[in-house]
């Protein structure tokens, strides 16, 4: 299925920038309504659980409309900074409109900062567009301080045959049909087909460990919520790190 939108690498990447500059102006409408409005307080939640603190610099990559950058802010204070990358122009815009932070136009594979320049990455629900996990992880890495910590918000597959059958029904059929009412648009409604597709093939949990610990993260942990959601986390050290799978149900700033 995912063949049908790009041929290869470069066609792939291309296609998602114009899906998502297509969408930007209604995504937060569009994901609210899909999300029952539980996407706000649940990313905020999420980054507290994960040891996001007052004071901490955080990149929030894969930014968006600034969904995740939005509970960060809230959290890190003052004292605290957020910045956003994404390589979607037209998200960025979005994100501008809204949010009071610096935005960088990149890729999560080569980011534009020194190393050890934050205390906190947070990627959210982009981790299954990225096809070789290696080299991402190994710039999380590159750029967190020792000890810094990474977390992954990303869709799940469920082994219960009842929860995938309710995602496939409400992601693959109803939440593309009810994106082209709601937002009348196309685009909307391929990017609601695209995501079921995306979670369809998503990576198994234990190549995901696998490739962080591989990178240098330490205590690994992934936990899903409810059969449909994901939360990876891990914590950057300069030792070799062990990797354990748990809970599986339930420097300077060079931006503008």
């Amino acid at each position: 299925m995912l063949a049908e939108h790009h041929r290869d690498e470069s066609g792939r990447r291309r296609f998602l920038t114009q899906l998502f500059d297509a969408t930007a102006h209604d995504y937060d409408r569009l994901t609210g309504f899909l999300s029952f409005g539980s996407g706000v307080p649940y990313r905020r939640n999420a980054l507290r659980r994960a040891g996001l603190r007052e004071g901490m610099r955080v990149l929030d990559v894969a930014v968006g409309t600034g969904a995740v950058a939005r509970g960060a802010i809230g959290i890190v204070g003052p004292a605290g900074r957020v910045v956003g990358l994404d390589p979607s122009a037209g998200m960025l815009r979005e994100a501008r409109r809204k949010l009071a932070l610096p935005l960088v136009q990149g890729e999560a594979e080569r980011l534009p900062f020194q190393d050890g320049t934050f205390d906190f990455v947070s990627m959210g629900y982009a981790l299954r567009h990225v096809p070789d996990l290696p080299p991402l992880f190994s710039e999380y890495a590159r750029v967190l301080k020792p000890g810094g910590i990474l977390l992954i918000l990303e869709f799940a597959r469920s082994r219960s045959r009842l929860a995938r059958g309710i995602g496939r029904f409400y992601l693959g059929y109803a939440a593309p049909w009810l994106s082209r009412i709601r937002c009348r648009s196309k685009a909307a409604q391929l990017l609601m087909d695209y995501c079921w597709q995306t979670v369809e093939h998503l990576v198994p949990p234990e190549a995901i460990v696998e490739a962080m610990a591989g990178s240098g993260f330490e205590g690994i942990r992934t936990k899903q919520w409810f059969g449909l959601l994901s939360e990876y986390l891990g914590r950057r050290s300069g030792e070799p790190p062990r990797a354990v799978l748990l809970d599986r149900e339930v420097g300077r700033l060079d931006a503008p």
